[in-house]
Formats: structure tokens, C-alpha cells, sequence
């Protein structure tokens, strides 16, 4: 099973960099890592995150051509589900007022866009309880 919060600094810098292109060579990922490591150890490593399920390679031009598994958005909730096991008790409101409590975390335009989303979730309940 991928768990995202399993990846080391490098692999995650790889994710990001596969998720930011869309997919890339190992060339293309070692030049968007700040402070790469070497063409081999790129290499290791991307051979890691396959056998850990994160990547699939194709071939073209003779060389492997590395995308995602799976997509960013469904990563990333997978990703957060084992932070709220893990840290949070599974508790989204322990997760959510301790994100709250991290100063300059999140933003006025944030806070309008988490209280819309909370007053939608509430009206979808409320209309999903009548029927």
C-alpha cells in the first residue's frame, strides 16, 4: 500500500517534481532538485519509488519516461489520512485547529474559503437528512 508519509526528503522532491511536470526523465528530475544528488543515485531512487508503487515508467527515445500512479489530489488524501491516524487521533477538528494555531499559516482569503466549504458541507447534510 503507497503511504506518502513513508517517502523520504529525495522521493518526495521527485514526486513533486513528476507531479509538477506531469512526467519526466531522470535527467529532467535530477535538474529540477535543488542540490541533486547523482544521475545514479536519481536513478536509485526512482527505482524505489516504483517498487513502492508511487511510479510507472515508459519508454521513449530510449529512455524511461517517469509519471505518477496515481493523481496528486488522491495522493494527497491518502497522504492526509495517515497524518489524522497517526497525529490526530483520526480527529479532522484536532488537525484542523492545530493548522488554525500555526501563525500566518493560513490566510484571511483561507479562512472566507474554509468557512464556505463548512457551510456547503453543512447544507449537503441538512438536505441529505430531510430525504
Amino acid at each position: 500500500m503507497r503511504n506518502a508519509t513513508n517517502l523520504s526528503r529525495r522521493e518526495r522532491q521527485i514526486m513533486d517534481v513528476v507531479y509538477a511536470r506531469g512526467q519526466a526523465s531522470a535527467a529532467q528530475i535530477r535538474a529540477d532538485i535543488p542540490d541533486a544528488p547523482s544521475d545514479s543515485a536519481i536513478r536509485a531512487l526512482l527505482r524505489i519509488l516504483e517498487d513502492k508503487g508511487f511510479l510507472k515508467h515508459r519508454v521513449a527515445d530510449c529512455k524511461y519516461i517517469y509519471g505518477a500512479v496515481q493523481e496528486r489530489r488522491s495522493a494527497g488524501k491518502g497522504a492526509l489520512n495517515g497524518v489524522l491516524r497517526t497525529f490526530f487521533d483520526g480527529s479532522a477538528v484536532q488537525a484542523v485547529a492545530a493548522l488554525l494555531e500555526q501563525r500566518g499559516a493560513v490566510s484571511s482569503d483561507e479562512l472566507k474559503e474554509l468557512s464556505d466549504l463548512i457551510a456547503d458541507t453543512r447544507k449537503k447534510g441538512e438536505s441529505h437528512d430531510r430525504h
